[in-house]
């Protein structure tokens, strides 16, 4: 072939084929990974590939997830313009139209029943940015107390044990490039392998390194494969497990006491509280052998170092603020934290998890985690956002309360903000009640939930690759997540909804952002001298650095890596330890001759919260395209169950039906559904609404139910 036709052949290839490079960070879990899309068009036709973008966190590690979450993104049935329901049906509008149906809608309602008849609901997965604002949207262009996230069901637990015990919650309190020094590890209700896969090697090193890993949960999970120590734990009994390790390390004089006496409070009463305890008695009730429990307190006590992380399986309980208590009560009492290789974690579960419960979505919160309640706090925020702090609202409630108020007609409209309620929530067929009841109903979502589908109106998002903004990952780092991909249709960023809203209910000044950047050196102010304190952070220092860990109080602060290493942040400088008796006030739900096997829910590796965005994924999707009981041998010959039919599961809640997987990774007395699918597969239809009386966190992983093989209805 001649030079003249190479050449010929070689310009008509780069005519029908380019090549475009969209900047991202994986929108699922808290590693918040690096990565890049190619997107390849070859004549019409496109092609996407994902690759890992080196970074402090997970050195460009990504998981299926990750690899394959650009489907979502682009998939066709993405909201591209609002859509009202007209006669039962979505139909397109304009969004002129939209807004002037929010102003007519909303004034007329607070006329009528008052401010707080409005509630917002957000999610974890939101910047920083959408969540700082989406507080601000609430209690100053809404002027309502009602505002709640998701992430309730989340990291509630933790955060609240977390700040009363040593000052501040941030998920881990030292860097993850230490878990590879530290001797000793105990993951308490945490399946990382599966929920957070790039964080593994992390463990992976530490066990070549010569650490002893401890794994807390009922069932034999790929993360418990790697345990030294496999503590098959009771659900809900992770409490017991802890006093009997607690009990073992005073028993056997390994309590640092030199630490207690100079760095804690609360000493005198814990030794009276475990003095009145036995082993033996902790671990009949953990339903653990006592002297695997025994063998775990020594191990944690006599390494040097020592790490605890916890996540939903301890904290997903009507007592998940105890039971996480009880963990560091352990690190406390060994000395265990504020040292290199010694600390405590949070695995947060949401892309925004820590971020976006520090910002003000939670009900009782104001940015930097400041207090709703506090005079001072609320004048400073006040001072912030241009209003009087007497017209700021109060606390308003949790968010499986807000779905209560909803059903009895106190909240007539609701905002819905990337989160999906009705699969979410226990008891979610009184929440599907409730939602469908409301007067005015507007969800800001990518795609028509199982809960938008109740919407009177839906506003189109962005997505994670073209909605830029900050995040802060598991270990307190602040991320800076760069979109470059143009948003589809008419739909746009959720912060600029919000502020669209906010301008025609008359705060257009106070939400005049033109960019994600300008509302973050807004919240860099709001945060300052805050408990989360952004101050000294700027999209410039992130770039540079790759991330900065808070606090960081100003810009010539390098940001704190490593918590607690001279003093807690409680006032006095001291951590609290706490008594967590053994048999809670609170009793959970028993199993009984009517109910007679635990239900605990989690997740799948293939899938993400509730399914909106994974299920719309055909390589995550033909992974694990419908929900599965998992069922001891022992246990489903006793309920006549053969392996992969089709099973009935019935709790005093109601009932749904899911495909068995017979397995002898989980104890007899328990099964195991994941929570990511909808309607006859949704778990959470089975799950109570009984909430922890500190930090209002549902008891998701602790139902009784009875089993049984499917029978088709006549």
């Amino acid at each position: 072939m001649s030079e003249l036709m190479l050449k010929y052949f070689r310009e008509k290839q780069q005519k029908v084929e380019t090549e475009k490079v969209y900047n991202a960070q994986c929108p699922f879990c808290s590693m918040q990974c690096k990565k890049q899309v190619i997107e390849q068009t070859i004549v019409t036709r496109k092609r996407y590939r994902t690759t890992g973008v080196d970074n402090p966190t997970t050195g460009g590690r990504l998981c299926v997830k990750g690899l394959n979450a650009y489907q979502h993104a682009f998939h066709e049935d993405r909201l591209r313009y609002p859509m009202q329901k007209i006669d039962g049906a979505f139909q397109p509008i304009s969004w002129d139209a939209a807004l002037q149906l929010i102003k007519e809608k909303i004034p007329a309602l607070q006329k009528e029943y008052g401010k707080n008849t409005i509630g917002v609901y957000g999610g974890g997965s939101l910047t920083n940015e959408t969540s700082y604002i989406l507080g601000k949207f609430a209690r100053l262009a809404l002027g309502t107390k009602y505002i709640d996230y998701n992430g309730r069901f989340c990291m509630s637990a933790a955060a609240s044990a977390g700040n009363k015990a040593l000052g501040i919650d941030r998920g881990l309190t030292n860097q993850l490039d230490e878990i590879p020094e530290t001797k000793c590890i105990i993951l308490a209700g945490t399946n990382i392998a599966d929920c957070q896969p790039t964080i593994m090697p992390y463990f992976e090193e530490a066990k070549r390194n010569g650490a002893y890993i401890i794994v807390v949960d009922p069932r034999e999970t790929a993360t418990a494969q790697m345990a030294d120590l496999h503590l098959k734990v009771k659900p809900g009994c992770d409490n017991a497990a802890a006093n009997a390790i607690l009990k073992c390390i005073y028993d056997e004089g390994k309590a640092d006491l030199d630490f207690i006496e100079k760095r804690t409070e609360g000493a005198e009463e814990l030794f009276v509280h475990l003095q009145g305890l036995t082993v033996e008695a902790c671990a009949e009730e953990a339903g653990i052998p006592y002297q695997e429990l025994e063998k775990a307190a020594r191990a944690f006590a006599n390494a040097e170092s020592g790490m605890i992380f916890t996540a939903r399986g301890i904290e997903q309980q009507v007592d998940g603020y105890l039971a996480v208590r009880n963990f560091i009560n352990i690190l406390l009492l060994t000395g265990k934290i504020g040292k290199k290789g010694s600390g405590y974690g949070a695995i947060t579960g949401q892309g925004n998890g820590q971020g976006g419960r520090e910002h003000g979505q939670k009900a009782d919160q104001l940015p930097g985690y400041r207090s709703i309640d506090n005079k001072e706090d609320r004048k400073y925020i006040a001072d912030v956002w241009g209003m009087k702090e007497k017209d700021m609202p109060g606390k308003g409630v949790s968010a499986y309360e807000m779905m209560e108020l909803i059903g009895r007609g106190d909240i007539k409209s609701l905002f819905l903000v990337g989160s999906n309620p009705i699969i979410s929530n226990p008891h979610a067929t009184m929440v599907k009640e409730a939602i469908q009841s409301l007067d005015f109903f507007v969800a800001v979502d990518m795609f028509i939930s199982e809960t938008a589908e109740y919407a009177d109106l839906v506003l189109p998002a962005a997505s994670y690759m073209e909605n830029a903004g900050t995040l802060t990952n598991l270990e307190g780092r602040v991320t800076l997540r760069e979109a470059d991909k143009k948003a589809p249709g008419e739909s746009k960023n959720d912060w600029e909804i919000l502020s669209m809203i906010a301008g025609i209910l008359g705060y257009g000044t106070q939400f005049s952002y033109q960019s994600a950047e300008e509302i973050f050196n807004e919240l860099r102010l709001a945060s300052k001298g805050g408990i989360a304190d952004y101050f000294g952070i700027t999209y410039e220092r992130i770039r540079q650095a790759e991330g900065v860990f808070w606090p960081c109080r100003s810009e010539s602060d390098p940001g704190t890596k490593r918590l607690f290493e001279d003093r807690f942040a409680r006032d006095g400088g001291r951590a609290e330890l706490l008594v967590v008796p053994l048999k809670n006030e609170h009793p959970k739900e028993e199993v009984s001759q009517e109910f007679p096997l635990y239900l605990t829910t989690g997740r799948v590796m293939a899938h993400y919260l509730t399914g909106v965005q994974t299920r719309k994924s055909s390589n995550l999707n033909a992974r694990l395209f419908e929900s599965f009981i998992e069922i001891h041998p022992v246990t489903a010959k006793r309920h006549a169950i053969s392996e992969n039919t089709l099973v009935t599961i019935e709790s005093p809640r109601g009932q749904i039906t899911v495909r068995s997987r017979i397995s002898e990774s989980i104890r007899e007395d328990t099964v195991f559904v994941p929570f990511h699918w909808a309607e006859s597969q949704n778990v959470n239809m089975l799950v109570e609404g009984r909430l922890d009386p500190v930090c209002r966190m549902p008891g998701f992983k602790r139902s009784a139910v009875r089993v049984s093989p499917y029978q088709e209805q006549q």
